[in-house]
Order: C-alpha cells, then structure tokens, then sequence
C-alpha cells in the first residue's frame, strides 16, 4: 500500500479479441507485469472482455453477480495482487431490470470486494464522418444517471468511461465529490482518438486540476473497428507522465497528491467558479 501522498498507478492497454477467455489472459500478462513494477492501482480498458460480443442480454445475465466469470477474474487479480482495479467495463443489468444492460465500470478494493459501480451515463450515438462509420451504443446498452467517486488508499477515485471524456460539466460533478484521480477506461475510435483523445483528456486534467489516467483498446489498423489506443496518464497541471502508442501493454508512473493540493492553493480555479 502507498505510503503518505505518494502511490503507483497504471494503465493496461490491450488488443482485444473476440474470445473473452484469451482477453482475460493478456489482461492478467498485463496485470502482473505492472504489480511487478509497484502497481497500486491498475485501471484496465472498457468493454475489453466481451468485445465482440452480439448478445449482450446473456452477458449480463452470467455477469449478474459476483460469480460470472469476468467478475471472478477481476476479483482474483484485486485480492491476490492487493490492489485496487478499474476492471473496464462489462455488460450489466441493474436490479430485475432486462430491459438493456448498462456498461458498467467497476472498482476492485485490494480484498477482492467490489468498492464502487459506474454506469456510463453518455452513450456513444455518433455517426463518425472522418470514417462513415456509425457507433450507436444506445441500440444495445442504456444509460446511467449517477456520478460516482470513491475513497482509495492512492486517492480519491471520480469514475468515467470513454465517451464522458466530451462533456466537462460531468467532471465538475466528480471534483465536487472530491475526485483527485479522473479514471477514463475507454475503447476510442482511431478517427476520433487522433483527433482528440489525449487534448481531451490533458482539457480534463487541467481544468480540474486532477491526475488523469486513460486505458484503451488498440489496434488502429483493425478493418472493422479500428481503436486508437495512446494510453496514458497525466497530471494535474496537464503533463503526460507516461504514455503508449498502438502495442499492447502498460505504462506505469508515480502520482503525489499533494501535487493536487499544490496546485490547487496556488491556483484556486474550482474556488473562483462563478457558475
């Protein structure tokens, strides 16, 4: 466990497959590869597992509850390796609700126990004009509705997926819980990842004066859904500390939060908020 303000933290990018068995096995190469190094907190990519995945409504069904194999998985990892874990994100019904599942993130405390679930709140509707390419995830999953942020042994944890990354109002909600450390577990699309990706997530780092960490799919030359990749995680006045290209992988670096409490005195932006 981290001592005083100081912890390790890291983000797993991986190339995912249509086989979930194999997709949790480069996931664990990737986890042990990164506790080796002095990982405390690992946040893993979204929806990596189950990617190609046409029904859903089983998914969620066999991930209902702490059993289903994903969720063992990440389980294991968490208590076996002692470390928190941002497990991306699975197919998740909430309740007796089998309407459609929700893409659902959840925390890993360092027992293996479930600390934290976020529901993706903005979904993915979006026909990509670079490309022509349509992503409408709302066909297939519905959205959240609740901001959700966590007390961790690295930090305070804000949760987001993906898509969130675009609309800031969402992470004013998250600093006013308390959020230190904005997790992004994400599978960007190559057309929009050039474009944006990292200006989105160095925009939510800054003005938030937070540490940033985004985990994503890669693989830019895939012929149907080409991802971005550029994994990396940065820091509260908006440098990259470490940062990958299109491999998978994992990149790790050392956060300090009294960096945050720093900046955050010295430069009292979330103090002059008129609005």
């Amino acid at each position: 466990m981290p001592k005083g303000s100081v912890s390790q933290v890291a983000a797993v990018q991986l190339k995912a497959t249509g086989a979930p068995e194999q997709n949790l096995a480069a996931a664990e190469t990737q986890i042990n590869r990164a506790v080796n190094k002095g990982a405390e907190l690992i946040v893993l990519p979204e929806h990596f597992v189950y990617y190609n995945e046409k029904d859903l409504i089983a998914v969620a069904n066999d991930e209902q509850d702490q059993s289903g194999p994903a969720r063992s998985f990440f389980a294991d990892q968490a208590s076996k390796h002692k470390i928190w874990l941002v497990a991306g994100t699975l197919p998740m019904f909430r309740g007796d609700d089998r309407n459609k599942p929700y893409a659902t993130s959840l925390l890993y405390n360092p027992q293996g126990k479930v600390l934290a679930r976020y529901e993706k709140i903005h979904l993915f509707d979006v026909l990509v004009q670079a490309t022509g390419k349509r992503y409408y995830e709302s066909d297939n999953y519905q959205p959240g509705n609740k901001a959700v942020s966590a007390v961790t042994n690295v930090g305070k944890l804000g949760m987001s997926v993906c898509y969130d990354l675009r609309f800031p109002e969402y992470y004013r909600l998250l600093v006013d819980q308390g959020a230190e450390i904005l997790v992004v577990p994400s599978a960007f699309t190559a057309a929009t990842g050039e474009a944006h990706w990292r200006l989105l997530l160095q925009a939510r780092a800054v003005e938030n004066l937070c540490y940033v960490i985004g985990a994503n799919i890669c693989d830019r030359d895939h012929p149907r859904k080409p991802t971005w990749g550029g994994s990396v995680i940065i820091d509260p006045w908006g440098k990259v500390l470490a940062e990958m290209d299109d491999e998978e992988g994992f990149i790790i670096t050392e956060i300090d939060r009294e960096r945050i409490a720093d900046l955050r005195a010295s430069m009292p932006v979330l103090d002059h908020r008129q609005f």
